[in-house]
């Protein structure tokens, strides 16, 4: 593998995203004093190279860090646990539940100066097609930079929200990558009692920082016998110290048992015993039809599950026009041979032109995953690029209320609030995506088919919204959730939209079962959603009058009530059975001011009932600015500059409950 006022953004708050970058370092981590940027972390396992590392980098040991004394530490902690997802019966005949999985290698940023709490540009890999994914690798590491990677906050939150659990990174590049086979000595390096002290380093990063357990790739040739009998042992004790604390190992099919770096492609007797030693294994790319049935079989010989082997496909260059086997990993005749190791995706931004939107990066992502139809009910078998959607069953989290979502994507180019600008800057922070559609996009009519679309002109909250725009020349039903939400006498549904163009009525979609069958629709409910007078966007309540049990589906049915074409959107939808507003944030202080740069802590009597915070600067005047959001009870801020006759800056933060209520303010005050 390769390696201004409450609508305008305050002047300078997006600093806090785009600092100067420190020089390099091979110091610990920095000081608590110091008012600085937080990155997501990074190390080598012991010992460090030669020289001096380049500018923004920090050359930090594995061995020497401590939890407690990690100043970024606060700002890198995922705040959302790992949900449970179940499997709706699948929106298609090709989709299979039960066997392939997909796990996705991504690099969402440089191993150094990598952003904690995201930055200010809306051009950023903000995945969204959670639902087809297994697990997620926190992909990255240089020899110039460090090796080992935590996974930042953000996409730890946005994952876990969708039920995908995150593995950090331990790779150790070849020799002409600039490997040094010291390094795999020092990762593996026993101690006194014969234990591998940076085994335990690990699963206590991975504890620490909320993630879920890693990935090891050790690539670096040279390697002897001993050094492998050294790694079969160190991944062993991973596995055993991980397992214990929840968490999980994945083993990338590069060094064999002899220590040498061989990729086999294949399950066999050079790797066994690292499979056997982890929870499942990346199938180099050298993978071939043969080599992958038979390493099936041999899974299954070894007593564990086939599909806990990633056929690896590299898409780094190619996309969605790389060539691939898909009948060997996925045949559409028989039943599956592996799951699927999808290395780099990422390239559907990657590809993308200059100047390109945010629309544009969500068209080529939902290329990548649904398919040439773009509509997973409706799967395009003659495409040469077997999309995710077409082989792998979609999960879901929504099965607890209360449930609401803004459709917040986790970037955008203005943060919005009621529906008004309260930032006019691009953003990006995976850690604020809701929870999104997962079946995009299903639409069924017997007329010209509307174009449904993430759009980031105008939103309730946060980013972007979702619009329907067409002729709308018979009803258009589109599907939003499979759900598992149980129905009381008190549940009611809030939809907050608009219409733009065009007259249209709206009702609600709710199937209270799951279709019969693979591919069928959802025997929906229709239920008039109330008109609302007014231009702009609206509220509206629906109660779920003569329903009981569970709501298994929950979708809109649009129909055109005069001759022009429709634009519509949906800024909002939440179900609930009673609203709760959270309590403010307590302890709110000023942990570190450099100027005005300033790393801000609290605390909150009951996180759990908190989905995020919201950071705003109260002008002396009284006119709020919009700093940001995070979910963790951490955050920083830079360059910020006096008012003119401000003697000192003051600063908000209010809790977000699940529903979107948002708490009192919490204040604080630093004099310039």
């Amino acid at each position: 593998m390769n390696p201004t006022r409450r609508t305008v953004l305050l002047a300078g708050a997006a600093a806090a995203f785009l600092p100067a970058l420190p020089t390099g370092t091979a110091e610990a981590a920095p000081k608590a004093t110091a008012a600085l940027q937080p990155y997501a972390s990074y190390w080598y396992p012991d010992s460090l190279p030669s020289g001096s590392p380049g500018p923004g980098i920090t050359w930090r040991s594995l061995k020497s860090w401590r939890a407690a004394t990690d100043a970024d530490l606060p700002f890198n902690a995922a705040s959302v646990p790992l949900a449970p997802r179940f499997t709706p019966t699948p929106v298609n005949t090709t989709a299979r539940a039960g066997q392939a999985r997909v796990q996705s290698l991504v690099s969402f940023g440089p191993t150094s100066s990598n952003p904690s709490q995201g930055s200010a540009t809306a051009d950023y890999y903000a995945l969204t097609h959670w639902a087809y994914i297994d697990e997620l690798v926190f992909w990255g590491g240089s020899s110039g930079e460090g090796l080992i990677l935590a996974p930042n906050a953000p996409v730890v939150d946005a994952a876990h929200r969708h039920g995908v659990p995150v593995l950090g990174n331990v790779f150790l590049p070849p020799a002409a990558y600039g490997g040094q086979l010291q390094w795999t000595r020092d990762l593996v390096r026993k101690d006194a009692s014969g234990h591998y002290p940076l085994a335990a380093q690990l699963v206590a990063v991975a504890a620490a920082h909320g993630f879920d357990g890693w990935f090891v790739n050790a690539e670096t040739g040279g390697g002897n016998s001993a050094l492998g009998a050294d790694m079969l042992g160190f991944v062993k004790e991973l596995k055993r110290l991980a397992t214990a604390a929840g968490q999980r190992i994945t083993w990338y099919d590069a060094m064999t048992v002899n220590g040498s770096v061989s990729w086999q492609g294949a399950l066999n007797g050079q790797n066994q015993a690292f499979f056997q030693a982890s929870d499942d294994m990346f199938v180099d790319f050298r993978w071939s039809a043969s080599s992958l049935a038979a390493s099936g079989q041999k899974a299954v010989q070894l007593g564990r599950d086939r599909y806990a082997l990633w056929a690896g496909v590299d898409v780094e260059s190619g996309g969605w026009n790389t060539s691939v086997d898909w009948d060997a990993i996925v045949p559409a005749d028989r039943a599956h041979i592996a799951s699927l190791g999808l290395y780099r995706p990422e390239w559907t931004r990657g590809q993308l032109p200059a100047g390109h939107t945010p629309e544009d990066f969500h068209a080529a992502d939902d290329r990548f995953w649904t398919g040439r139809s773009l509509d997973p009910s409706r799967p395009d078998t003659a495409d040469s690029w077997r999309a995710p959607a077409l082989s792998v069953a979609d999960r879901s989290t929504v099965a607890a209320l209360p449930f609401a979502t803004v459709f917040n994507t986790g970037h955008g180019l203005r943060w919005y609030e009621d529906g008004q600008v309260a930032s006019d800057r691009p953003w990006n922070h995976l850690g604020l995506q809701d929870r999104l559609p997962s079946r995009r996009w299903v639409v069924r009519t017997d007329g010209q088919r509307p174009s449904v679309a993430f759009d980031f002109a105008d939103a309730w909250r946060g980013g972007s919204s979702v619009l329907v725009a067409g002729a709308l020349d018979r009803p258009a039903e589109l599907d939003l959730y499979a759900t598992r939400l149980p129905i009381s006498p008190d549940t009611v549904v809030e939809l907050t939209h608009r219409t733009d163009t065009g007259a249209v009525r709206v009702e609600l979609a709710v199937a209270t079962a799951d279709p019969d069958a693979a591919g069928g629709a959802p025997p929906y409910t229709y239920l008039p959603v109330p008109a609302v007078s007014g231009d702009g966007w609206r509220t509206s309540v629906v109660r779920l009058s003569g329903l009981s049990g569970t709501v298994h589906a929950l979708g809109v049915r649009l129909t055109a009530t005069g001759g022009d074409p429709v634009g519509w959107r949906l800024g909002g939808l939440a179900v609930h059975d009673g609203t709760d507003t959270p309590a403010a944030p307590s302890g709110l202080r000023v942990t570190a001011a450099s100027g005005g740069d300033l790393r801000l802590a609290w605390e909150h009597p009951a996180p759990g009932t908190v989905r995020h915070y919201t950071l705003h600067r109260v002008l002396p005047d009284g006119t709020r600015g919009f700093l940001g959001g995070t979910g963790q009870r951490a955050y920083f801020t830079g360059g910020q500059t006096p008012a003119p006759g401000e003697p000192a800056v003051r600063i908000e933060v209010r809790a977000v409950g699940e529903l979107y209520t948002s708490s009192a303010p919490s204040t604080v005050t630093h004099p310039w």
